[in-house]
């Protein structure tokens, strides 16, 4: 009897064991994450269908707050530690970390890639990347785009039908100053004040962003763009304090003069529909208007977070596997309804995405979504752009003065390229 206890403790001490060896050498990936709202959560969901399908492959999700990753993980990853897989918005900022998984997808994956993500792949490339087009790093967890909120209340009690679909940016100004006459509104349109926001109404009216050798450029578009914009402040049509009552190049959106009702169009971004819904939604109807269009391009401006692939991994090969199988068209798809974000993936974006939220922020949702395909490679490719703020911040600065009177628009421009010009040369040393 004592023989036979003897054996069996032997063989549960070897299940054990080999138990303990399962574990050991378990390919564990640890996925540092942040969430807007329930990002981390529902990857987390996937992983776990990931897990059932792939055994020996264990995902732990690491919630951090968003500091972490803009302070601690590029700390980590210059010292050689870190995750496995991260989730960044500085998108290009990180790319010597990167891996490239092109190696482990195969030919028919990375054709499917290329061809889904073919707008954002350039964003996690280098420069000399970014020329050849080789390299896939990571995957858009979520894609941002700029678009522009409509009083719809408003508009019905001027009696004045909005524009349509491929209306320009000078259409919406005069529909907007109709109704804010007929309803005594203060301003027609606002628009946060950031170089970002202001990039698609530049490449709208001919802005190419880039000259002939990749460098950032204030061109006649762009030019065109920014004196037209500082006259419809001059004119009355815009709220001076929006852009003009700051100073540097300091951020300020125009939330509250929308949600206030003191505009009739407000010109921000994707990232405002829970706020819309929440704040908004029981004081009046609103709608997302489709990109606003110019002689060039009818076109928004990207933004967003991804999940990025890091080379100080020991499982390069499980590591494609995973960020692959989150890139499937249901998987991706699951992802964006269940995030309320836009896909990135070109494929899910045609589909249409079934997200279960009010109606309001779902046709807001829908109208964002549509925009995806029609966003110009200008704003594509300043986004990705590792010195975009070269232009984003002095953008905001000097038509700020402009608007605040300081300065002349072609004083505000000369300065404006001038200030690029500096602070390209300042990075480049």
């Amino acid at each position: 009897m004592k023989f036979q206890h003897s054996k069996v403790f032997a063989a549960v001490t070897v299940s054990m064991l080999l138990g303990m060896g399962t574990q050991v050498f378990a390919e564990e990936l640890r996925v540092q994450c942040y969430s807007d709202s329930n990002e981390c959560e529902v990857t987390g969901e996937i992983a776990k269908r990931f897990e059932a399908a792939n055994a020996g492959i264990k995902i732990v999700i690491d919630k951090v707050p968003f500091k972490a990753v803009v302070e601690q993980l590029p700390v980590l990853l210059a010292a050689g530690e870190g995750p496995d897989i991260a989730r960044v918005t500085s998108i290009g900022a990180l790319n010597k970390y990167y891996l490239d998984l092109t190696p482990y997808l195969g030919a028919n994956r990375t054709k499917y890639w290329q061809t889904n993500f073919a707008s954002t792949l350039n964003w996690f490339r280098s420069p000399e990347e970014k020329i050849s087009g080789k390299g896939i790093y990571g995957i858009m967890s979520q894609l941002t785009v700029t678009g522009a909120f409509v009083n719809k209340t408003l508009f019905e009690q001027a009696k004045v039908p909005m524009p349509p679909a491929n209306a320009t940016w000078d259409d919406w100004m005069a529909a907007a100053k109709k109704v804010a006459d007929a309803t005594k509104t203060p301003f027609a349109m606002a628009v946060d004040r950031s170089g970002h926001r202001f990039a698609p109404l530049a490449v709208a009216y001919g802005a190419k962003i880039f000259d002939n050798k990749g460098k950032l450029v204030i061109d006649n578009g762009y030019k065109l763009a920014a004196k037209k914009f500082i006259e419809w402040h001059k004119a009355g049509l815009m709220p001076k304090e929006v852009w003009g009552g700051v100073g540097g190049s300091q951020y300020r959106d125009a939330f509250e003069e929308f949600a206030n009702g003191r505009v009739v169009m407000y010109y921000s971004g994707s990232w405002q529909i829970g706020r819309m819904d929440k704040q908004v939604s029981k004081n009046f109807d609103w709608v997302v208007a489709p990109a606003p269009c110019g002689p060039a391009a009818c076109t928004a401006m990207p933004g967003g977070a991804a999940f990025v692939a890091l080379k100080r991994t020991k499982y390069p090969a499980a590591v494609a596997k995973f960020l692959d199988f989150l890139a499937t068209d249901a998987n991706y798809a699951e992802l964006m309804a269940k995030t309320e974000n836009i896909p990135a993936h070109l494929g899910v974006a045609k589909a249409g995405v079934p997200y279960n939220v009010s109606p309001a922020s779902k046709a807001a949702l829908n109208t964002f979504v549509a925009d995806v395909p029609k966003i110009a490679k200008p704003n594509f490719d300043l986004q990705g752009d590792g010195m975009n703020q070269t232009m984003f911040q002095p953008t905001a600065q000097r038509l700020g003065q402009a608007i605040a009177g300081e300065l002349s628009p072609d004083d505000a421009l000369a300065r404006l390229a001038a200030d690029m010009e500096a602070q390209s040369k300042g990075a480049s040393k």
